[in-house]
Parts: C-alpha cells; structure tokens; sequence
C-alpha cells in the first residue's frame, strides 16, 4: 500500500482573462500544480479520491447531504470547463459506502453526481482529464448551512482511509478548496425569493445563467483587487494558521473551528477547508508519512489564497 496526498486551492476566476496583479504568483501556482502532476503520473495511482465541495450546482437544499460518494459522476458545463464523464470504479465505491455505513456513518450515495469546478478543476489540473485515472468522487457539504461540524469531517476523513487501506491499492487523496475567500455566493437566509429558490431547487442553469453568475463574480473579484467589497479579501494571518495546523494535523485545533470563525476571518468560501481536513484524516490512515507546504500566495484577482500541499507514505 502506499499514498499520495494533494490539497489545492481552486478558483474559477483562474478560467478567466482577468489581469494578474502579480504573474509570478500565478506562475508560482501553476508550476507547484505542474509538478504535483508529474509526481502523481509517477506514482500511476490505481484509485484517486477527491474530497470537494458544490457551489449549488449539483447540491441543493432540497435536498443536502453532509457527505456524499458518487457511484456514477459528470463533469457539468461551468466556467469555460469541459464538461465530461468521471472514470469511477462504482464497485469499489459501494464497498466504500457500505462499510462506513458498519460504521454508523451517514453518508449519500449517488448513482448520478454532477461534479462542478470544485471537483474538476484539481482533475484538469492534476491529471490533464476527468477520466486519465478511476476516481472515486466524494462530496462534502461546505456551503449550505447547516454543515457538517470539523470533528465529523475529520471522522469520516479517516473512516473512507481505512477503508481504503486495506485494498493494498496505490491510493491518491486529494481535497479541493479554500482557503480564504468570500465569494458572492447568495446565502439562502439573505436572498430575495428567486435567488433562494434557485438555490433550493436543482436545475441544470441556463447559459444566460451562468453567464450572468461569472460576471458577478468577475465584477466582485475586480472591486477586491481595487480594494471595494462586497467581498472580504482573503486572510494570510487566518490561511497560514490553518495550514499548520493542517501539515501538524491539530486535532485539538481542526476540530474546534467553528462557522463564526470562518465567517468572520476566513469569509464564506473559507468553509472549504473541510475538504482538506477530510482529505488530511484519509491519507494519514493510508500512511502517509510526511507532508509540506509546497506553495502559498495571495492571489487577490483570483479572491482566494492560493495554497499547494504534497504529502506521500
């Protein structure tokens, strides 16, 4: 058995022709991916999973799972990204479901995922294409309130590793998010009536839709840079917090962040750390051994502090 282990940050906005307000950060990013790419074509895992959240594309609260595992999965249409199959051992994916719920763990199952960026940019990134490698898909609840608390992530974290660690299969673990950035992102308790239904009621969006939804985010990342909201900007002092609490795996810490916290400090889409965490708690039950920051910038066009972290066992 061994593992590989990758957390990313992802933005859409890096889909986009916005100006760089610093290329070697983007340069920085993008060549720490690129070699995260080569070391996991090295490796040739035999399943990749990845922890990720929805941006209300294939979620919603009509229905919200805290954790749920794709049996089948689709890369949808969204921000310029093509939109394709998963290649995902669905055998392999059941066995996984069924023993975490031995556990007493809850988690959904999906028989049809649509996976948006948060799932397929780390793909694109890291493996060049949806279907290079069998992907086990694995959806977190990061955005619709109320969420999963950080102590149960952790847990399930661990529970879909040891799972896993006793397949004697060359496993990747990836978690996809974060860190700090408050994107534009309705909150159901604020939205007026139609923009709540939209985020209650699954739909496949319009492409007048999703244009609509880029350039507000487009718009929202250009006044950041500029320095005018509505967005906070992203948190160095918050980001490098949790990225050592994440590289010495803090339980203590991990599992005392709150959503008070995260709002405050970290802004809305801060909440997908949980991704991380999960992803953190299945690789170190795989044995992964050591782990390091690879890259970490602010990128305040893309609204998000961007980090890269490598760990193997």
């Amino acid at each position: 058995m061994s593992v590989r282990f990758i957390c990313a940050s992802h933005s859409p906005l890096m889909q986009t022709d916005i100006n760089a307000t610093d290329e070697a950060a983007h340069k920085d990013y993008y060549d720490h991916m690129a070699a995260a790419s080569r070391e996991l074509a090295d490796f040739d895992p035999e399943v990749v999973v990845v922890f990720a959240p929805d941006h209300f594309n294939g979620f919603f609260f009509d229905l919200m799972p805290s954790f749920c595992i794709g049996l089948k999965a689709t890369g949808m249409k969204d921000w310029s990204l093509d939109p394709g199959p998963l290649n995902v051992p669905r055998d392999l994916a059941m066995d996984c479901v069924r023993a975490l719920h031995q556990q007493d763990i809850d988690v959904a199952v999906s028989y049809d995922m649509g996976v948006d960026h948060g799932t397929t940019i780390p793909l694109f990134k890291l493996a060049g294409s949806l279907d290079r490698y069998p992907v086990m898909p694995i959806f977190v609840n990061c955005a619709a309130d109320p969420r999963p608390t950080f102590r149960r992530v952790r847990a399930f974290g661990d529970a879909v590793g040891r799972f896993l660690a006793d397949k004697g299969l060359r496993v990747a673990v990836i978690g996809s998010g974060g860190l700090s950035h408050d994107p534009p992102t309705p909150r159901i308790q604020t939205a007026p009536p139609e923009v709540a239904d939209r985020l209650i009621h699954r739909h496949v969006a319009s492409r007048e839709e999703l244009d609509g939804r880029q350039a507000r985010v487009i718009q929202a990342a250009k006044n950041l840079v500029v320095g005018e909201g509505p967005c906070l900007p992203p948190s160095e002092e918050w980001d490098r917090q949790f990225l050592d609490d994440i590289l010495e795996f803090r339980t203590d810490r991990l599992d005392s962040i709150t959503d008070e916290e995260i709002d405050r400090d970290a802004g809305f889409g801060g909440h997908e750390v949980r991704s991380w965490v999960a992803a953190a708690a299945a690789a170190r039950a795989l044995g992964m051994r050591e782990n390091e920051l690879a890259s970490y910038r602010l990128i305040p066009e893309w609204i998000t502090g961007m980090g890269v972290i490598c760990g193997r066992g």
